[in-house]
């Protein structure tokens, strides 16, 4: 059998998905990630490193003086995945 879907790049230990950070990886997101922490998924994550087990989220509405979400990091066990 031919696989004919298109072939997946390797997951990075530490992604973001701000453009502007140098962690952002567009051929990652042409793609369905899912990020699991603490053996739950999360749809909220704004960036996530697996070795150091940290993912960062947006505290509620709160906004920062440029209009981007303030962000604040969760510590524990971090997962990332393809769906």
């Amino acid at each position: 059998m031919s696989d004919t879907a298109p072939q997946r790049p390797e997951l990075p230990d530490r992604l973001s998905i701000d453009p502007r950070s140098p962690h952002h990886l567009a051929a990652v997101f042409e793609h369905d990630i899912g990020i699991r922490f603490n053996d739950k998924e999360r749809f909220d994550v704004e960036e996530y490193c697996v070795s150091e087990g940290w993912i960062k989220v947006p505290a509620g509405k709160t906004r920062d003086r440029k209009g981007r979400p303030l962000l604040i990091t969760l510590k524990g066990k971090v997962e990332a995945f393809y769906k």
